[in-house]
């Protein structure tokens, strides 16, 4: 088996959550770009404003990163009728959303998946790391002009290094 354990099948999983949760709040769909792996990435993230990271366990190993700009988290506060626009907001809404990925990647991958509570941090303040040996994959997309992107590092705990 290759070192990038995860099929298209779970992808198309994360890029439908993307794509499923901006068309709940806007009636607008994500448009999700091809997924890309990350070779080099010493960190499974895609740098940007404000992350929200899920640490995988159980019978799978690693991790699925959300990040997105504070402009893209500012309107999705907007349209979520919040009036507040400081860090702790956009760190509460990047949370939420990377918890969005979560629950669809247990009902997926089987109820031995143990999923962390998401940990939201702004900018480059904490390492990431691989928790898995296969390369991460990038889902980039983009809502209403905003640029963001998923990056998932998961593989059954039987293929772990």
């Amino acid at each position: 088996m290759s070192n990038c354990h995860l099929t298209p099948e779970h992808i198309a999983l994360f890029a439908e959550t993307v794509s499923e949760f901006f068309d709940g709040l806007s009636g607008e769909p994500a448009l999700v770009r091809s997924a890309y792996l990350l070779d080099d990435a010493q960190d499974p993230v895609l740098w940007n404003d404000f992350h929200g990271l899920i640490v995988i366990s159980g019978g799978y190993v690693g991790s699925v990163c959300f990040s997105a700009p504070r402009s893209l988290l500012s309107h999705v506060l907007l349209l979520s009728g919040e009036g507040s626009y400081d860090d702790e907001k956009h760190l509460d809404i990047v949370g939420e959303i990377a918890n969005q990925f979560s629950g669809r990647a247990r009902r997926k991958f089987g109820e031995t998946l143990e999923i962390s509570t998401p940990i939201a941090f702004a900018g480059r303040a904490r390492h990431v790391g691989r928790r898995a040996s296969s390369v991460p994959y990038a889902i980039p997309f983009s809502w209403r002009g905003y640029e963001a992107g998923l990056v998932v590092n998961i593989e059954p705990v039987s293929q772990a290094k």
